[in-house]
């Protein structure tokens, strides 16, 4: 088995199938497009949510207990409400 395929294999443990996944993914991102107000979300905001999207779907169907998704969630959000503070920060 090549590193690449070794990689493959693991991953597909902690996050499921890649096909699955990925319409998965997809399906969610489609929805969050088609609700938020576009003109308003940064590309911060709408790159964070992708993001999470994409975790998300990890969860659903990869395994939910890896802790790492949970983390890199926390991450996205926090990055976004960082900006969000700074940008509130800078008006006053």
């Amino acid at each position: 088995m090549t590193d690449v395929q070794s990689i493959l294999a693991e991953r597909k443990k902690t996050h499921g199938c890649w096909r699955d996944q990925a319409a998965c993914a997809q399906a969610i991102k489609a929805n969050i497009r088609g609700n938020i107000d576009m003109e308003t979300a940064s590309l911060s905001m709408r790159e964070a949510l992708d993001m999470i999207a994409h975790k998300i779907s990890r969860i659903c169907l990869g395994d939910a207990s890896h802790i790492d998704h949970w983390d890199d969630i926390a991450g996205y959000a926090t990055l976004v409400a960082n900006e969000l503070r700074q940008a509130s920060e800078r008006k006053e």
